[in-house]
């Protein structure tokens, strides 16, 4: 096991790193307990087995982002990059599967009736998709640059949070039951998902914003170029979802392999 010598101050960095993956884990953990989680045992779940693959891979992602920065923060770098490639192999499942399910709700949503909504609506689970990839491929080019390296991975995960904030909105509105989750249903309005999506990813960006003010005295620029990319990203997401030309384009997702 390889161990390198660490400074007081990458030490508590490190430890900080930790409990922010720890805290996203339990957080998406916890949101999709009522939907997903509880039914599993009650035998209520509703789904294909896209569903079950879907789900383990994204809480796959989350458990391999606590034992990273757990190696990380203890010094334990060759492990850390030993482990490099199972997480990229990790990060295109996720990539891959969470477009897959995306389409698939689509599908489902069409299915029930031509919907404006449903097509408006693929732009939030899209728009997850194409941030984590582009952070996650950003964080790969900057590997050996540790500190920007470290911020645009947990940026990619943070941006995967709205799957889970939708989750909980869904539960609060409709309580739990066999088979109820939110992509067994007409597609929510998406201007309606922008405040609980904007709070929560608000919530880490700022602790990790917070958190280097106290210790660096100033923000990481990662933090404030990448917090504003995916705050942008979550205002223009009504708009543009709007368009004739997104729901065009999403009509046409639906139809991909079908």
């Amino acid at each position: 096991m390889a161990t390198t010598t660490m400074t007081a101050a990458q030490e508590k960095a490190g430890n900080f790193y930790v409990w922010m993956a720890a805290a996203i884990a339990i957080f998406a953990l916890a949101a999709f307990a009522p939907t997903y989680w509880w039914q599993l045992p009650a035998g209520t779940f509703v789904g294909t087995p896209l569903v079950h693959i879907h789900s383990a891979i994204f809480t796959a992602w989350t458990l391999f982002l606590v034992s990273q920065s757990y190696l990380a923060a203890n010094g334990r770098m060759r492990d850390h990059r030993a482990w490099g490639l199972v997480g990229v192999g990790l990060a295109t499942a996720v990539f891959i599967m969470g477009t897959a399910a995306a389409i698939a709700s689509l599908r489902f949503r069409l299915a029930i009736g031509p919907s404006d909504a449903a097509r408006s609506s693929f732009i939030v689970a899209i728009t997850n998709m194409m941030l984590f990839g582009g952070f996650f491929i950003a964080a790969m080019v900057n590997g050996k640059k540790s500190e920007t390296h470290r911020r645009l991975i947990f940026l990619a995960t943070i941006s995967l949070l709205p799957a889970a904030i939708s989750r909980v909105t869904y539960f609060m509105a409709k309580g739990s039951g066999p088979g109820l989750r939110p992509t067994l249903g007409p597609a929510p309005p998406v201007v309606s998902q922008l405040i609980p999506h904007l709070f929560v990813v608000c919530v880490f960006i700022v602790a990790g914003f917070v958190y280097d003010w106290k210790t660096r005295g100033r923000p990481h620029p990662t933090w404030l170029i990448g917090g504003s990319v995916i705050i942008g990203a979550l205002l223009l997401r009504a708009p543009v979802g709007a368009t004739e030309a997104w729901k065009d384009f999403a009509e046409a997702s639906a139809h991909i392999a079908g």
